[in-house]
């Protein structure tokens, strides 16, 4: 009380609100492997409750224009792992098939180049036709006795893998059937004095964020074609399945486009069995990251959200160096919260006696 009591009203205020940030941080910090499954249904109710209420409002009950609409998210998504399937059930006999063939081949060229410069290095290819026999020949029962008897391993992860997998829809569903009184019940716990200043920057916030979600699916669109009929032009046989993945899959910044990279990479070579396969992902990943990074995103995303395209590059690198992965997925939402709350701090400063005196 003697601290509060030296500070004047809008100070205990200030260090009142810190305080509470500080506690919530620390809660969320502390409870983040609890919180997982919720704050992804949080995000994603955020992301799918326009539909519902456009539903809502042509007077379709809200608990069927609910399941409707998680119905079609978890279809899609089922769909974007689905476009795999194809891919592994082609490539998973050339593989058994080829890979003795191409160790053979490289043990005969390399080999000889390697011992030109005092490196003796053999492949043991008997050795790795018994892996092949032994790996990729098993049955699914075999498969299925090896995933189990890894699940008993690491049954924790499993375990918590699947809790989220039937935990994330029932918080999506509930969220999105209590979405409007949840809002609501949120604006009556700020401050009457504030509530108009908060909710404009909510708001404001909110256009920015769907500004982003549309630019990047747009993005998504233009690289799923891109790499399609790139691939298809190539000759590859699984051009279709792999280009739409990678290109569907560019939302998880990284992870997703180099998983698409292994894909072609692999069906490059199991199809053509030659450097041609090789070279030709290559250039078209290559050409298509380039595009994409320098382009696409700064313009399609960037200047939606009004960042130009260097700070969107700065966003993307700043995040990704403090966060990691993490921060390279949200680098772009919370560059453009930020971009508000700079645009409300400057207009403030603008105004203010510090500016004009």
């Amino acid at each position: 009380m003697p601290l509060f009591s030296m500070l004047t009203p809008s100070q205990a205020r200030a260090l009142s609100w810190l305080g509470l940030a500080l506690l919530g941080g620390l809660l969320l910090w502390l409870l983040a492997p609890v919180l997982t499954p919720f704050l992804v249904g949080a995000i994603l109710a955020y992301a799918l409750h326009p539909l519902v209420e456009k539903l809502a409002a042509r007077r379709v009950p809200r608990v069927l224009a609910v399941a409707l609409v998680e119905a079609a998210a978890i279809v899609a998504v089922l769909a974007l792992l689905l476009l795999i399937v194809p891919i592994l059930s082609k490539e998973l006999p050339l593989l058994k098939a080829q890979i003795p063939a191409l160790a053979e081949k490289l043990n005969a060229s390399l080999s000889p180049w390697l011992a030109q410069h005092g490196i003796h290095v053999a492949l043991d290819v008997a050795s790795i036709k018994a892996f092949v026999v032994k790996y990729l020949g098993a049955n699914l029962e075999e498969g299925l006795a090896t995933l189990l008897s890894s699940a008993k391993i690491g049954g924790s992860f499993v375990l918590g893998l699947v809790g989220n997998a039937v935990l994330i829809p029932v918080v999506l569903f509930y969220l999105l059937m209590d979405w409007p009184a949840l809002v609501e019940r949120v604006q009556t716990l700020i401050p009457p004095r504030l509530r108009a200043a908060v909710l404009g920057f909510l708001d404001e916030c909110d256009a920015v964020l769907g500004q982003y979600l549309r630019g990047q699916l747009l993005v998504m669109l233009v690289l799923a074609v891109y790499y399609a009929v790139a691939l298809a032009l190539a000759g590859f046989d699984l051009a279709l399945p792999v280009g739409v993945f990678t290109g569907l899959a560019i939302f998880i910044p990284y992870l997703g486009f180099g998983l698409g990279c292994v894909l072609a990479l692999l069906a490059g070579v199991l199809q053509f069995a030659s450097w041609y396969g090789v070279a030709v992902v290559a250039v078209i990943y290559g050409v298509g990251q380039v595009v994409e990074s320098l382009y696409l995103t700064p313009r399609l995303v960037g200047e939606r959200i009004g960042l130009n395209p260097l700070a969107v590059i700065f966003a993307l690198l700043a995040f990704g160096h403090l966060l990691g992965f993490v921060g390279v997925l949200i680098a772009l939402p919370l560059s453009a919260v930020a971009l508000v709350a700079l645009q409300r701090i400057r207009s403030a400063y603008l105004s203010s006696k510090l500016y004009g005196s």
